[in-house]
């Protein structure tokens, strides 16, 4: 008998797709379209081992087949998965491969099945080498050491075998009350299209048709808008126009289309009175024919079961969200209906084929028909020092004195002050799993290690995270008072505990008043932005004993902050850094690692001010009466341990003729013209600068221009004294805008092409792009 075409590797995939689709029933294809189950009720641990359920059973003989499980590793309060009752790394290739092969040898046609985890910041598993949060890696600006770390991360991944990494890159903070805002790179579409492309190459590699055997697919989320969402309320809805969508929500999506992403996952949120995972505007008009993305789209968890109010019934819910662009669900009631749809004539089994085989593609491109076990495979070592390393490339130094930094052989007392000083849990963010004790390092941890021998290191966490109890504030008092020097580490917590309640899709419940010390993660939104009652009242108690403070907040939102020159000598944002984030701060502290991080959101004033993100419409507003309407800290600030001073840019040409700007321009690729400014250490210590650039559009074009925009940047290294030049290309993807028809392309005008060390401190060269005069002078 002649080998059946879908089982031959060396034909191509959409060949192997159409013969294995001519082949299935329909059950089985919706099947296939479905993630109905939660992978930890697919086994149960027992005294012999993991061994798979009756309930993963009976949903693998609904359809005589299953298309993807969620979460087989995924251990966490919410699933309730312990170190005792979950999957290790040295059983995880092993119970993989169990349901591997009992999907293979259980159905008729032993299509192997996808296996989905989270890995927003490191695989969230047992075991699994946690990254900071999102917010800390867009601090550091350096999307090629997040490229590297991401690599490892998929490495982890598929040594355990898992096939599918979810992981946040789409959203953007426009709203830091948002509890989410920790899984964003930033407020900035520039700088989150950078790491989202980074993202793409690390977990799946170079570009092509097929994924190494250390390669992931990755499916990113979320698509599109969730970041402006009112009021900053989680899956709530948005008042985004067309032209803020395709302005600054969709550059990110973009770039990771472009960088060959294998999937995406749509947004809770609505757009235009439609939820994401029913918009056929955005899933098929946008992303498939105009962008020409081949690749899978996902619900989000249950997202399909709220159609039900547009649709009226599951099964027609099911009908709609395949209709707009939706080919696999999460946990849904619906897409298990769509038999029913098909036959009852709400959907043609044709779209359904279309679902199924992008699906089937998927798993074609992964390998798993030919090699659907993991195997002996031994565990792959996680990213530890690149997560460390992350941690301390985000310390960010918001603002400092001169003096009091970096800590000298003069300090002989310390004291370590705060409710997150000594907290690992606290430090690492949401969507993480139980860790093994003993992983990680505290902030008070990491400066007992790195103080000089002789050094008197003492500790008082002095408040609660939440609330005004103020019992605790004397005895830090009485601490600081007898040191050289004060750290207090104050900010917040995603760390979910026994006591939180969680919703259906896994999103935390923290009610007002719930005595749950969680600030942040999903579902944790904030209606004011300041630190609370009882941080603030700490560290003005502190700051009153006269004794120099070092403010460090561990974060994973910007605070607003008030004006702290007469508090603290320095204050600097960690983020959430990770289980090694303690160390890093250390070093930062003491010197020996420079602070390199730079702001990737504004950081407000307060919350009466939002929105405050830098890259507002240029309307020339002059700001509140009570306030300024400028940020705190704007979007790229960071200072140094030395000077640098910047010259003014120069540009190559001062006007260019906008036919030389050819769209989607290859990189490598000559553009028409350079800016290049000199940057100048005149300090004493070396200096890792970022050096930023940003456009303004002063004249022209086809709508009211931003007031200015990332365009580039790039980071350089000085020793104390050293002047060197940096130059940017200045291309398409440069001046490009959003024309009114939706395309990104270089109109003519007048422009500011500005070089600074943020958003709020840039100097600019003009540069004219004119427009062709004549036809005959476009074709030449």
């Amino acid at each position: 008998m002649s080998k059946l075409l879908f089982r031959d590797p060396t034909a191509p995939v959409a060949d192997r797709v159409r013969d294995l689709l001519a082949r299935m029933t329909l059950t089985e294809k919706v099947g296939q379209v479905n993630q109905r189950m939660y992978g930890w009720d697919a086994y149960e641990r027992t005294s012999s081992g993991h061994e798979l359920t009756e309930a993963f059973r009976t949903e693998v003989a609904a359809h005589d087949g299953m298309g993807a499980l969620y979460g087989l590793q995924r251990a966490d309060p919410w699933s309730g998965v312990t170190a005792e009752t979950g999957i290790g790394a040295a059983d995880g290739a092993r119970v993989s491969d169990a349901v591997q092969r009992y999907v293979v040898e259980n159905t008729r046609l032993g299509i192997p099945v996808l296996l989905v985890e989270e890995m927003p910041h490191g695989l969230q598993a047992l075991d699994g080498t946690l990254l900071p949060v999102n917010l800390a890696v867009g601090a550091t600006w350096n999307p090629e050491l997040y490229e590297e770390a991401a690599a490892l991360a998929a490495a982890q991944l598929r040594s355990r075998g898992g096939h599918v990494a979810l992981v946040s890159a789409l959203d953007l903070v426009r709203d830091p009350r948002w509890g989410r805002a920790e899984e964003c790179f930033g407020e900035d579409p520039y700088l989150a299209a950078q790491f989202t492309e980074a993202l793409v190459r690390g977990v799946q590699g170079p570009p092509g048709n097929r994924f190494g055997p250390d390669r992931a697919a990755v499916v990113l989320k979320h698509f599109a808008g969730q970041g402006a969402t009112v009021g900053g309320r989680n899956s709530a809805a948005t008042e985004l126009g067309a032209r803020e969508l395709h302005e600054i929500h969709l550059e990110a999506a973009l770039a990771g289309i472009h960088a060959g992403a294998a999937g995406v996952m749509a947004a809770y949120n609505e757009f235009d009175g439609i939820p994401c995972a029913a918009n056929r505007e955005l899933l098929t008009g946008i992303l498939r024919d105009r962008w020409g993305f081949t690749g899978l789209v996902m619900a989000d968890g249950l997202a399909l079961d709220r159609l039900v109010r547009l649709a009226g019934d599951p099964v027609a819910a099911g009908a709609l969200a395949l209709e707009a662009g939706t080919d696999l669900s999460l946990w849904d009631d619906c897409f298990p209906r769509l038999e029913q749809a098909v036959r009852r004539g709400l959907v043609d089994e044709s779209t359904l084929d279309t679902a199924v085989g992008r699906v089937l593609a998927l798993k074609f491109r992964l390998g798993l028909f030919e090699h659907p076990y993991t195997g002996e495979r031994a565990p792959a070592a996680g990213p530890e020092l690149l997560s460390e390393r992350i941690a301390r490339e985000s310390v960010t130094l918001l603002a400092h004195d001169g003096v009091t930094l970096p800590l000298d052989s003069r300090v002989r007392r310390i004291a370590v002050i705060g409710p997150n000083a000594d907290s690992v849990p606290q430090q690492i963010g949401d969507y993480t799993a139980p860790q093994r004790p003993g992983t990680g390092i505290s902030v008070l941890d990491g400066l007992m290690a790195a103080a000089p021998d002789g050094t008197e290191v003492a500790h008082s966490r002095g408040s609660d995270l939440v609330g005004g109890d103020l019992s605790a504030v004397p005895g830090a008092v009485a601490l600081a008072a007898g040191a050289d020097v004060a750290v207090v580490v104050l900010g917040g917590s995603s760390a979910r505990a026994s006591g939180t309640r969680f919703d259906a899709n896994g999103a935390a419940v923290v009610a007002s008043g719930n005595p749950v010390e969680m600030t942040c993660g999903e579902g944790v939104d904030l209606a004011e932005l300041g630190l609370p009652v009882g941080q603030s009242a700490l560290l003005a108690a502190v700051a009153a004993t006269g004794t120099p403070v070092v403010m460090v907040l561990v974060q994973g939102r910007p605070h607003a902050l008030p004006d702290l020159a007469d508090r603290a000598g320095a204050v600097l944002s960690a983020w959430y850094p990770g289980p090694w984030g303690g160390r890093a701060v250390a070093d930062v502290l003491f010197g020996a690692a420079e602070p390199v991080g730079r702001l990737p959101v504004s950081v407000p004033r307060s919350a009466a001010q939002l929105p405050v993100f830098y890259n507002g419409k240029d309307h020339g507003y002059r700001g509140y009466v009570d306030q300024p309407a400028t940020a705190r800290h704007a979007f790229g600030h960071g200072l140094a341990y030395t000077s640098v001073e910047y010259g003014a840019p120069r540009l190559s040409r001062a006007c260019v003729a906008v036919a030389e700007f050819d769209a989607y321009a290859p990189r490598g690729v000559a553009e028409p013209l350079l800016c290049t400014v000199e940057v100048h250490n005149t300090g004493d210590r070396s200096v890792c600068e970022t050096v930023q650039l940003y456009v303004r559009r002063l004249l022209g074009g086809t709508s009211w221009p931003r007031v200015r925009e990332l365009r580039g940047f790039a980071r350089i290294e000085l020793l104390p004294g050293e002047r060197a030049e940096v130059s940017f290309p200045v291309g398409t993807r440069t001046l490009a805008s959003v024309t009114r028809a939706w395309e990104r392309a270089v109109e003519p005008g007048e422009f500011a092409i500005e070089t600074g060390p943020s958003s709020d401190r840039t100097c600019g060269a003009r540069l004219t792009v004119t427009a062709p005069t004549s036809g005959r002078e476009t074709k030449n």
